[in-house]
């Protein structure tokens, strides 16, 4: 009876480099010669290799029609592109204001009717910081509702965030009270008390808080924070309460402090961390 022995593999020599292989293929010592090449006749980047020093940018190949296309489709980052040329100029050009005048404010500009109609009007002025005082506790009710009463937390987080850091950079530089600003006992905070100028709370508090509504689904409650927002920053420009940049950026700090809250909702919840069975974070987060 015969048996049948294994046939040891051949060794045969390539037909790339004359150099005998062991049972490998043509194809795979093809491919390996290939990749060394491309990495010897380009450089590799985080994003692909780089042939001859040539970009693979697909911006390189773009015709006028493909420019045209691109402008088209994305025309939101080309207009912010053209804000770049434009203000970079203006920016080289625009004579600065001296140094012992008042600041320059666009929203000042804006506003110097309604500053004069408040300013002679002491009651009406009363009224309305007591109503925008209402919406600032309005707010205040929402996001410790959300957290105690429907166990979401996250707009409370960014609440904290928020005022904390606001706290540390109105100290960090603090700006003049504008001349024409005119206080109200009822405003707040009340009582007329120093308050810090940048950013404003009441912008990024509403911001937060609607942030929230939108995520729960409640539209035309968030769409109602959104037209007092921008009632109280016109009042607060009529007032002076505000410069236009402390409006600006407590829209964009209430929208940045809800996403390093909802962040940190997110890690917590990975680590279900639980301290003698509290958590600021609701049981549903930890499910998630």
């Amino acid at each position: 009876m015969s048996t049948k022995t294994d046939v040891p593999l051949r060794r045969r020599s390539s037909p790339l480099n004359g150099h005998h292989t062991n049972g490998v293929s043509g194809v795979d010592k093809t491919n390996g010669l290939i990749n060394s090449q491309m990495e010897i006749n380009g450089k590799k980047t985080d994003d692909g290799y780089v042939n001859g020093g040539r970009s693979n940018a697909s911006c390189t190949t773009w015709t006028a029609r493909d420019a045209v296309n691109v402008a088209r489709q994305h025309w939101i980052p080309c207009l912010f592109a053209v804000g770049v040329v434009f203000f970079t100029g203006v920016e080289y050009t625009l004579q600065m204001i001296p140094s012992r005048s008042e600041p320059f404010d666009i929203g000042f500009v804006a506003t110097r009717s309604l500053n004069r109609v408040l300013a002679s009007s002491p009651d009406l002025n009363t009224v309305l910081a007591a109503l925008n005082t209402v919406f600032v506790v309005m707010q205040t009710t929402y996001i410790v509702w959300a957290w105690l009463m429907e166990g979401r937390s996250r707009p409370t987080i960014a609440a904290c965030f928020m005022f904390t850091c606001r706290g540390i950079l109105g100290y960090s530089t603090q700006l003049p009270l504008p001349q024409e600003f005119l206080g109200s006992g009822v405003d707040f905070p009340v009582g007329n008390v120093s308050f810090f100028l940048f950013y404003s709370g009441h912008v990024a508090g509403s911001m937060i808080a609607a942030l929230d509504m939108r995520r729960n689904q409640r539209l035309r409650l968030a769409m109602l924070f959104d037209v007092l927002n921008v009632l109280q920053s016109i009042r607060l420009l009529g007032t002076r309460g505000h410069y236009t940049i402390d409006l600006a950026v407590g829209v964009g700090a209430g929208i940045l402090f809800d996403l390093l809250a909802g962040k940190y909702e997110e890690m917590m919840s990975k680590k279900h961390n639980l301290v003698n069975g509290f958590s600021l974070i609701s049981k549903d987060s930890l499910v998630n």
